[in-house]
């Protein structure tokens, strides 16, 4: 059996292991972490890698930026 968690650092806790504790009950288990990046599907694409290295680029050096007007935000 896998199971993937998905779930930020931050909200590590007991109930984490325990869950996990009570669903892999007397088996042995490997526990692997990585760090996922929220990208990286949007980078598989070479023509949306591109968009968005452009996008990064055009932030850091304060090119193309929008701002939208603040006043249709306010109630």
């Amino acid at each position: 059996m896998q199971t993937i968690y998905q779930i930020n650092a931050d909200e590590l806790d007991q109930n984490l292991l325990d869950s996990i504790k009570a669903l892999f009950k007397h088996k042995e288990i490997e526990i692997v972490i990585s760090e996922r990046d929220e990208t990286a599907y949007l980078r598989r694409s070479p023509a949306n890698r591109e968009r968005l290295l452009r996008a990064v680029k055009d932030v850091e050096e304060n090119l193309n930026i929008v701002v939208p007007n603040q006043e249709q935000f306010h109630n």
